[in-house]
């Protein structure tokens, strides 16, 4: 989030600048310095454990700046990834079917069916022989030849069930499986962001120009714990009369005076506002048409942006 600074200051200002557009030169105009702070905040709400910056102090991108207690956060992302984990694991045992020692279990039944099965074709061979003889009764070759068919059947029955538990699961399984490992990796992502919205960063370089909690405090959440001010969103204001609007354009270069500086600062005209303002008192006439001003805004670079300060009085010359 980032809110123009000076809201008061402005107001303050505004009737002064406005009234003091007279300037010492025909190219030099007042104006004042402002600053577009950046509110840090997270979108979880918490106790303030740590803060990492203070008021004052120059900051690097990706910094610490602060952080909320985060045990539920902790807690949830741990059993996501438990629940991820589980299910990963039921679509690797859909995928390659049965275990390794079920499947042997079934081979060693496989291979005692195909045992009695020679035995039983065997010992049919030997009562047909005995049968065409007379040695046997017609009977106990009908029991030798169903005995014969359901090894032989029990054979057929095994090996197809050594087929099947070799196969992976059905497709609807798996898709079923899939979709589920998809969801509980939604579920780690989500957790993971919100035990990161914890421990917020700096976005940019800049200055922390104040800290707005105490350690302990609770934070609610959206509320800003830390009010940055980058050096690129260090702008200045003055305001030029409608003579000279018309002579200025984004990109044209300037030169800042201030109070302290030890040299001018150069900057750019970035905005020119298309609305006109008049100075108080607030009547139109054509005598006092000349009042009328239009606000212009301008950037120095980030390194000169340090110099200057939100609410500073300066002097604009134009180039």
């Amino acid at each position: 989030m980032s809110r123009i600074f000076g809201a008061s200051v402005a107001v303050l200002l505004t009737a002064t600048l406005l009234a003091a557009c007279t300037h010492h030169d025909d190219n030099t105009y007042q104006g004042y310095v402002e600053g577009e702070f950046v509110y840090l905040a997270s979108s979880q709400s918490g106790t303030l454990t740590q803060l990492s910056v203070t008021r004052g102090q120059t900051v690097e991108p990706s910094a610490p700046v602060f952080t909320l207690e985060s045990v539920d956060e902790t807690a949830a992302l741990q059993q996501a990834q438990q629940q991820l984990t589980a299910a990963r694991a039921q679509l690797a045992d859909i995928e390659t079917g049965k275990r390794p020692p079920e499947v042997n279990v079934t081979k060693a039944q496989l291979a005692q069916a195909i045992a009695n099965s020679r035995k039983a074709s065997l010992q049919l061979t030997r009562d047909e022989a005995q049968y065409r003889v007379g040695g046997i009764a017609k009977a106990q070759l009908d029991d030798s030849r169903a005995d014969a068919d359901a090894t032989a059947a029990q054979v057929r029955e095994l090996s197809n069930e050594v087929d099947v538990a070799l196969l992976p699961g059905r497709k609807q399984q798996l898709s079923a499986q899939t979709a589920q490992v998809q969801a509980a990796e939604a579920a780690v992502a989500q957790a993971q962001w919100k035990l990161d919205q914890k421990r917020v960063t700096a976005p940019a370089a800049g200055l922390v120009y104040d800290t707005l909690y105490r350690v302990g405090e609770w934070v609610q959440a959206g509320n800003p714990v830390v009010q940055m001010l980058p050096p690129q969103n260090i702008k200045i204001r003055f305001f030029v009369s409608e003579t000279v609007v018309g002579k200025l354009a984004p990109g044209l270069a300037l030169k800042i005076h201030c109070d302290g500086c030890a040299a001018e600062v150069p900057a750019n005209i970035t905005y020119i506002s298309n609305q006109a303002e008049y100075t108080p008192p607030v009547i139109y006439s054509n005598e006092n048409r000349a009042k009328l001003v239009f606000m212009v805004e301008a950037h120095p670079s980030a390194a000169d942006a340090v110099k200057l300060h939100p609410g500073q009085p300066i002097a604009v010359t134009l180039q």
